[in-house]
């Protein structure tokens, strides 16, 4: 059984008996890094699996070079990423290499298990955070009618999610887990556990309510016949789950090609995106909108205002009389 603990006298890993510090090896280091992930930040399981793989991708370079954690350099950390930099992935999985890496030495150096930490010289590329993908006011009212006039259950569905994801900004895994008792008493607001079991308050507008009543009434057509309670406000009659991430963005693809929008641009997330930056156009303070979008950290939440910046810009430029003579 490992257990990591963490104390004055430095953080070690018990198999067992004690092993002192220096004779682990950078698995090992993963390992507890991981751990510490999981029991102090409250990461998620595809949180970290995605470092897991991060670090995993660090060694198998370092190896390449005769090195392991241990024993790596600034220039070895240098070269690795300039490697990530070449290999045609995105820029935020290259960014999330890099920043594992220096997460993981940042680790390795406060529990004094090396004496440097090699991430320290080494400037990561600087690199622009692409701008979310968003949807006009105009837009969003015409998906949400042409989720509405599908044929009967399927579209009285569809429309109560897309009402719920631009009414509380819902991530789409926190929108197919909903459970069916939170809608018991027709609430104005949802309990809702993100990203590290944090809970935040969700509004609910009155669009989104009325959706949902109406949802409700059909609900029972997606539950086979004779199978046991679901659980789930969005059931799936696949052993009493819920409807899929997956099956919904195909389901909103299809209903933004009957409103005339091209699918390309639209996703679960980009309501997400809607419901932020119409928030912020409208006045809302960027700490209500970090609160309601449950971002730890407000620099993630910032992006939006960049959008609404920048689209305050085009109109003065497409609309201004003296933008337009120029």
């Amino acid at each position: 059984m490992r257990l990591y603990t963490r104390g004055a006298d430095s953080a070690k890993i018990h198999h067992g008996s004690d092993r002192i510090d220096a004779q682990m090896n950078g698995r090992e280091w993963a390992e507890a890094f991981l751990e510490m992930m999981a029991a102090e930040r409250g990461a998620s399981p595809n949180t970290l699996r995605a470092y897991a793989n991060d670090l995993a991708d660090v060694s198998r370079f370092l190896a390449g070079r005769g090195r392991d954690p241990a024993s790596a350099t600034a220039e070895d950390v240098e070269a690795y990423f300039a490697d990530v930099g070449s290999r045609g992935l995105s820029a935020a999985t290259a960014a999330r290499r890099r920043s594992a890496a220096r997460q993981f030495y940042r680790f390795v150096l406060g529990e004094t298990w090396r004496a440097d930490d090699p991430t320290r010289r080494v400037e990561a590329p600087k690199t622009g955070r692409p701008l979310p993908k968003i949807l006009t006011r105009e837009e969003v009212d015409a998906l949400i009618i042409a989720a509405a006039a599908r044929d009967g259950a399927a579209g009285a569905r569809l429309a109560a999610m897309v009402e719920i994801l631009y009414a509380s900004g819902l991530r789409i895994s926190e929108l197919v887990a909903l459970p069916l008792a939170a809608f018991a008493h027709d609430p104005a607001y949802l309990m809702v556990r993100g990203k590290g079991a944090k809970e935040r308050l969700a509004p609910l507008n009155e669009a989104a309510r009325a959706a949902i009543k109406t949802y409700l009434t059909v609900r029972a057509g997606f539950i086979p016949k004779g199978a046991k309670a679901n659980p789930w406000l969005f059931a799936s009659g696949a052993r009493g789950g819920h409807l899929s991430a997956r099956r919904f963005a195909q389901l909103l693809d299809e209903a933004a090609g009957a409103a005339g929008i091209d699918p390309a641009r639209v996703s679960p997330h980009v309501l997400r995106h809607a419901f932020a930056t119409h928030l912020l156009e409208g006045g809302a303070d960027l700490r209500v909108v970090q609160t309601l979008l449950g971002h730890a950290d407000i620099a993630t939440t910032q992006i939006y205002t960049h959008v609404t910046q920048d689209r305050l810009r085009a109109v003065v430029e497409s609309k201004h009389p003296l933008a337009r003579k120029r």
